[in-house]
């Protein structure tokens, strides 16, 4: 019997799956392993699969497969054949197919392929660039990167600007006025925040320290047991820059980094990477037939943002976290002698120029700047050459500070380098998404009889992270791409995305440490 339109578009739709993950595997061994040597191949290789990738994603085949699909849908509504379920989910994947096929089918051919080894270029150039503190060296690659997105925008055509077309894979139907709406009460309160903490709150005086390599390495592995990593399904490698990816079903990856001088840096990536991998380990796809299909992909970099914020700050920056693992760092030869310190170190609150190792007060500063400047690249006609005088005076003007050079300033981050622009205000948008999720999870455990005033402080302190776990597989995990990251949150914590959740978490955080003695 032959198989029906809908097998047989989701058969077409796991193929493509396949060769994106051959992308992405070449991605990752990139990112870890790759010799400089091998860059040039590289670009060649993933520009031949990324013209591959288009050619499905728009062919007429793929295009006749989607209308076969859509009719066997509309027959089986009409028979009854469907749960009210299965109609939404079969409804769903169809509007999301055809909006993507529709914006891959404007692209130009020659433009996917241009993009694909532009990226690599930039990224081995920017590798170099750093090396060597030299943006002036990384310049024709980001130049050349940014010529190419305009060009994707104006082929895409869309009734946005420039940057907020770039911006749509990443946050699905987000708007530069939304942004501002939502930003906004940060750009006024945040720098009150931090100043604040300069008149009143004295950093610890200590002389400088550091762990081990094998020490760090050895608290993330002890770190990703307790928080249930399955080495049969997972792989932890290095990068320049830490990031989380997945291969496969059952093929996920992170990576973190040792900075020197910075203790707890890899053990913090670590936690943030593996929130990442979290959500992607509870996506519809890796538990029933949407592997392949929209549905089974995130809702959008801002949720999956608020996923690895969580784990990072809400758990592993959390007093409750540190009563239970300071002995764990003073055992591997961290000079801490309470769990109070431990706290307090892993929470700074001392703005700095590197926004990975930013505190909670300052990061959302780190990527306004960001954000503003790609605007001002794309649209506003600011030069790539005048890129790090621009960077250095917005640093100076946000956070009081100016980067020693251009590997602590406007190279320090991989995004551009890749042409991923757009991406930058999913961090601060996870910051936001995360605080009002962790508020609608503390009123659900409170409903549930969970005595205390914190139910999420509660369980971390009695290692039970895996409660959280299970109520953000319920509650956001599983929704993939149903809804976008607004309807999201509103769904789920039945209130408009807004910053207040996120300004009453600092202000609280930091009422504790300038009391903590």
């Amino acid at each position: 019997m032959d198989a029906g339109a809908w097998q047989r578009l989701g058969d077409y739709l796991r193929e493509t799956q396949l060769l994106g993950s051959i992308q992405n595997t070449l991605y990752w061994d990139q990112n870890t392993r790759m010799p400089v040597g091998g860059a040039s191949w590289r670009g060649e290789q993933l520009s031949l699969v990324a013209r591959e990738l288009h050619a499905r994603q728009t062919s007429s085949l793929f295009k006749s497969l989607l209308e076969d699909a859509k009719a066997e849908l509309e027959k089986e509504r009409v028979s009854g054949d469907l749960t009210p379920s299965q109609d939404l989910q079969k409804s769903c994947n169809i509007r999301l197919l055809e909006q993507d096929f529709h914006r891959q089918e404007r692209l130009d051919r020659v433009l996917v392929s241009d993009l694909a080894e532009a990226k690599a270029i930039g990224y081995n150039s920017w590798q170099n660039a750093r090396a060597s503190a030299d943006f002036l060296s990384f310049s024709p690659a980001l130049a050349r990167l940014i010529e190419l997105r305009k060009e994707q925008a104006r082929q895409l055509a869309e009734p946005r600007t420039c940057w907020e077309t770039l911006a749509q894979p990443f946050e699905p139907d987000v708007t530069y006025s939304r942004l501002e709406e939502l930003f906004a009460p940060l750009r006024e309160k945040l720098p009150c925040l931090i100043e604040r903490v300069r008149t009143s709150n004295a950093p610890l005086e200590r002389k400088p320290w550091d762990l081990s390599v094998s020490a760090q390495q050895g608290l993330c592995d002890e770190l990703l047991a307790e928080w249930g990593r399955d080495d049969s399904i997972s792989c932890v490698g290095s990068s320049p820059h830490p990031f989380s990816i997945t291969l496969g079903p059952k093929d996920f990856r992170l990576t973190t980094r040792i900075v020197s001088g910075q203790p707890f840096s890899s053990f913090l990536a670590t936690a943030h990477e593996w929130g990442h991998s979290l959500y992607e380990q509870g996506l519809p796809s890796q538990r029933h037939q949407w592997f392949a299909w929209p549905l089974g992909q995130a809702t959008s970099m801002g949720v999956h943002e608020s996923q690895s914020l969580f784990w990072e700050n809400r758990v592993a920056r959390s007093k409750e976290f540190a009563d239970r693992w300071w002995k764990r760092f003073k055992k591997v030869g961290a000079p801490i002698e309470s769990s109070k310190e431990l706290w307090k170190l892993m929470n700074p609150l001392t703005p700095g120029s590197n926004r990975v190792e930013a505190d909670e007060l300052s990061y959302g500063l780190h990527i306004l700047i960001r954000t503003e400047l790609e605007i001002a690249l794309l649209e506003g006609g600011l030069e790539v050459d005048d890129l790090p005088y621009e960077w250095n005076r917005r640093y100076q003007a946000f956070l009081g500070l100016k980067p020693k050079n251009d590997v602590e300033g406007c190279l320090q981050d991989v995004h551009w380098s890749e042409g991923l622009f757009g991406y930058f205000p999913s961090y601060l948008l996870g910051h936001l998404i995360s605080a009002q999720l962790s508020e609608a999870m503390c009123n659900d455990f409170s409903g549930a009889s969970i005595d205390s005033a914190d139910p999420i402080a509660k369980f971390v302190s009695e290692g039970k992270e895996s409660t959280l776990l299970e109520w953000l597989r319920v509650h956001v995990h599983l929704h993939g791409r149903s809804m976008n990251a607004e309807q999201l949150v509103e769904s789920i914590s039945g209130k408009k995305l807004s910053s207040e959740p996120f300004l009453v978490y600092l202000e609280k955080k930091l009422n504790l440490l300038e009391h903590c003695s």
